[in-house]
């Protein structure tokens, strides 16, 4: 066989090989126990594509290329090493903006190739053909509503952008509505009604302009409550922008591994939905929650009862069976080594420890599954919402630490409340409730909890590292 025969046949077999490695990392990654191992993985199957495709460009200035692989290489290991895991939305939700805007970068550049360089005349449904025209078009559109709302998600998550609240702008409806008549219309005109490349190239520009307009819109009337949704639904969008500009470049690798990414965001943003009790129509149109919630003032809660580490640990001592439920406040303190230690300490006391996860606990899906496994808290010990929740009645001891909506009985009992109808974890039916939190503020919702006044619970006010401690010193002390 020829070298150009086999140079021809290596890029194929590559994009064969890293769409099966993508979907076997896929897999793996929907289990905590593998997780680590799918990451790994589907890191070698883009590495695989990456080389299919060099070979396929053959003999290339591959400066720019390598300088590009350098600057994002070393971007994403300072990232990797640097970034807080309580930071991990953000960087989630700044890593979907920039995956959308690269594509958007690629259609606008196989444009600016073949009508602005090359000069070619006529309209882009002629010169491209019908698939690739609309895709094109496809691919601006959606990674610069990626690009912008993202951008503005990664703000809120931050609280830089007020505080994370929802902003709802007067007439935003019909603005969005307009814009994406505009949208429309823009993609009619790019495909095939005008012609000439100057008319092309203003009617994709104009695209370009209304898709990172359409993006800030659509994301900042959505409050805190519903970020680790739009973090889902964000990386949906950067997946569907991927797989339309590999359309618009031909590469069968891309297409695969960006349809996969969508089919997975739109999955997990129904579970989040589902989690949430709201429909995702709900979460667009925003406006629900806001980050750190508003100040709850003491004096709307009668009847709290409050604990220190002393009477903690002389409860969890006799403690037979206690169920721990994570929450932001845990990420925030990097209370999880401490919580490790402590549920060690009562294992060796003969107690039987496992960890809630609710599926919207933290700011973004497995946010506390990531920081217990940094932890090593075996896998064994984790729990999603529907396989422990029933257990809580038969439980000793449960520990809410810095969860607040979650384990809100409002959701069951309250049907005025926001959240009513929303799964919670229901640590009112144990015995024994602490609650770990620096003060009686609400959660996302903006809501009042009444588990704090419940005569079972004990808040246990502090910062979640500290106190469990405090509460792990005492307990070694009796």
């Amino acid at each position: 066989m020829s070298a150009a025969a086999i140079q021809s046949s290596l890029p194929p077999l590559a994009y064969l090989l890293s769409s099966s490695l993508f979907i076997y990392a896929l897999k793996r990654l929907g289990r905590v126990k593998t997780a680590r191992s799918g990451n790994a993985i589907a890191a070698a199957a883009m590495l695989l594509a990456v080389a299919g495709t060099l070979v396929e460009l053959g003999f290339v200035d591959y400066r720019w290329i390598l300088g590009g692989v350098a600057l994002g290489g070393a971007l994403g290991a300072i990232a990797a090493l640097r970034v807080e895991m309580t930071s991990m939305p953000e960087m989630v939700a700044i890593f979907n903006g920039f995956g959308g805007a690269a594509s958007s970068l690629v259609a606008l550049s196989v444009f600016w190739g073949r009508f602005v360089e090359a000069g070619e005349t006529g309209s882009a449904w002629s010169v491209l053909g019908p698939a690739e025209s609309v895709t094109t078009a496809l691919s601006v559109l959606i990674g610069g509503v990626t690009f912008t709302g993202s951008v503005i998600a990664f703000l809120k998550l931050q609280g830089r952008l007020a505080k994370g609240r929802p902003l709802m702008l007067p007439g935003r409806h019909v603005i969005n509505a307009l814009l994406v008549l505009g949208a429309v219309g823009s993609t009619v005109a790019f495909s095939g009604v005008l012609a000439g490349p100057d008319d092309l190239t203003v009617s994709l520009l104009a695209l370009t302009a209304i898709s990172l307009v359409l993006g800030v819109l659509l994301v900042i009337p959505i409050g805190g409550a519903d970020m680790p949704v739009v973090v889902s639904l964000l990386n949906s969008y950067s997946g569907l922008a991927a797989s339309a500009a590999g359309f618009v470049i031909g590469n069968p690798a891309l297409i695969i591994a960006g349809a996969m990414v969508g089919a997975a965001g739109l999955i997990l943003t129904n579970i989040m939905c589902k989690a949430m009790n709201r429909s995702l129509v709900a979460v667009l149109l925003g406006g629900f929650g806001q980050d750190g919630g508003g100040a709850q003032e003491d004096s709307e809660y009668v009847g709290v009862t409050s604990a220190g580490p002393e009477e903690a640990a002389l409860v969890l001592e006799g403690a037979r069976n206690v169920i721990i439920v994570p929450g932001y406040g845990l990420a925030v303190a990097q209370a999880q080594h401490a919580v490790k230690e402590l549920a060690g300490e009562l294992e060796k006391r003969g107690a039987h420890v496992r960890y809630c996860i609710h599926p919207v606990a933290g700011r973004m899906p497995g946010h506390m599954n990531v920081l217990l496994a940094e932890a090593d808290v075996p896998y064994e010990q984790l729990f999603e919402l529907e396989a422990i929740n029933a257990d809580f009645a038969t439980c000793d001891v449960a520990i809410v630490l810095g969860a607040n909506d979650v384990a809100n009985p409002a959701a069951l009992e309250d049907e005025g409340s926001p959240i009513y109808g929303m799964p919670i974890c229901n640590v009112h039916d144990a015995a024994t409730v602490f609650v770990v939190k620096r003060s009686l503020s609400a959660g996302y919702a903006g809501i009042k909890n009444p588990l704090f006044e419940r005569p079972n619970t004990s808040m246990l006010f502090g910062d979640a590292k500290k106190m469990m401690q405090d509460v792990l010193k005492e307990l070694r002390e009796l």
